[in-house]
């Protein structure tokens, strides 16, 4: 689905999972939103898919190669969108994307992306399988 600003070939990939408003006291010295407020924004976004693929708990292990493409300013809405690339016997991995929908525009750019490695825990934090899919 293509959202309002954007073109057909520069949509999304995955579910949006997490929408949130970028504040004042989110800036860095510079003005611009820190780095690690929009990586947190998407770990957390991760985490849902992960939870939701794996019914229950899960952990972040690892972050595969983030590169910051376009800063978010304040005001921007950022937008997370998950999909669910891979899953072994305990991890998965999770392609995310961040997505800034620049403040008082139509104009919505993609600001970052990764894959991030989750394993399912047990309520002792001991790795454990994940649920294959139901069949349909």
């Amino acid at each position: 689905m293509t959202e309002p600003g954007l073109a057909p070939e520069e949509e999304p990939r995955g579910d949006l999972t997490v929408r949130i408003n970028a504040m004042p006291g989110d800036t860095n010295a510079n003005g611009d939103i820190f780095g690690g407020w929009v990586m947190s924004r998407m770990d957390a976004a991760g985490g849902i898919a992960a939870v939701d693929r794996a019914q229950g708990r899960v952990v972040t292990v690892a972050v595969d190669a983030m590169t910051f493409i376009r800063p978010v300013k304040v005001g921007d809405v950022l937008s997370v969108y998950t999909e669910v690339e891979s899953v072994g016997r305990t991890s998965m991995k999770i392609h995310v994307e961040a997505w800034a929908k620049r403040f008082r525009t139509a104009t919505h750019e993609k600001v970052t992306d990764a894959t991030f490695t989750f394993v399912a825990i047990d309520e002792e934090g001991r790795p454990r399988p994940v649920p294959r899919p139901l069949e349909d």
